[in-house]
């Protein structure tokens, strides 16, 4: 899994990607809006004195029906659009609730198996296709199903303990992206300079807590089940919750970034097969999300 930010859309991506491919041209003699060429005489007739390629010129039907033809799309010119993107991420959405769905039908002890595999599996495909010139929609998608893997049976395990608590991150997941996609949209958030550098420090605090409070739950050092972020209190409220909000807002804001790098990728004119890079970063930061929100109302339901 990703443990926080979003890598994806760090220009890396989309490098090269600022022009879509040329719209092919119409062969010598044809011009698909009627007009002559600088030079050459109208409807295919040759200058004085030289014969021309085309002898037949085109009638007004032929000319009209040109005229009325619409103009090419980014669908036309093979250049990324916002359908493209809604697409492929909702494939890759579909393939991390099927990774989803084994977990919750197979036994308890090979659920707990696919989630091992599901998270070293998934964080390695999170690199190779991070730093993947190119994107791949085969590692993308295997990404997302084992990504699958690793949140149905984390998903499990808390639900047991907490009923309810998976569904409520779900919803609470959809809202986050929901009113995020709305304050993004009416211009009331943006990633602005200053906000991404306060991004990058609150991001590499977060990280080092979480290396930190790894590694003390994996030497025995801290006995809790969620180590530091609930074994340490401030003011009577667990750590974890303070550390969990503040990540929520971390990935909210990482979503404006995403958002943001796909307008501008759709704007410049990349090519289509980079939407698959623009579904894999979203898929990322929705996974990480949730993580964050289900690991918060456990606390939250433990605290009571």
């Amino acid at each position: 899994m990703a443990l926080g930010g979003n890598p994806i859309f760090n220009g890396r991506s989309f490098r090269g990607a600022t022009q879509a491919p040329p719209v092919p041209q119409a062969p010598y003699g044809h011009n698909p809006y009627g007009q002559p060429a600088y030079g050459q005489q109208p409807y295919a007739q040759a200058p004085y004195g030289q014969q021309g390629w085309n002898t037949q010129p085109m009638s007004d039907e032929q000319l009209r029906q040109m005229y009325n033809q619409p103009s090419a799309g980014p669908v036309d010119t093979g250049r990324m659009t916002f359908d493209d993107v809604i697409v492929k991420t909702a494939a890759c959405l579909g393939a991390v609730i099927a990774g989803a769905a084994v977990t919750l039908v197979v036994g308890m002890g090979l659920a707990s198996l696919l989630m091992i595999v599901g998270a070293l599996g998934g964080f390695v495909l999170a690199l190779v296709n991070t730093f993947k010139k190119q994107p791949s929609p085969a590692l993308i998608l295997a990404y997302a199903v084992l990504e699958g893997f690793f949140l149905g049976g984390l998903t499990r395990i808390l639900d047991a303990q907490f009923p309810g608590v998976g569904l409520q991150a779900v919803i609470g997941t959809l809202s986050v992206f929901a009113v995020t996609l709305v304050l993004f949209k009416s211009g009331k958030v943006r990633a602005t300079p200053k906000a991404m550098r306060f991004f990058m420090i609150a991001i590499i605090g977060y990280l080092v807590f979480s290396l930190v409070n790894m590694v003390m739950m994996w030497t025995g050092a801290v006995q809790e089940p969620f180590g530091l972020r609930t074994s340490v209190e401030i003011f009577g409220i667990p750590l974890g919750v303070l550390i969990g909000l503040l990540a929520i807002g971390l990935a909210a804001f990482s979503l404006i970034m995403d958002f943001t790098s796909i307008e501008e990728g759709v704007r410049s004119g990349a090519p289509q097969r980079f939407s698959w890079t623009a579904a894999f970063g979203l898929t990322v930061t929705l996974v990480w999300l949730y993580v964050e929100i289900i690991r918060l109302l456990a606390i939250l339901r433990g605290d009571e």
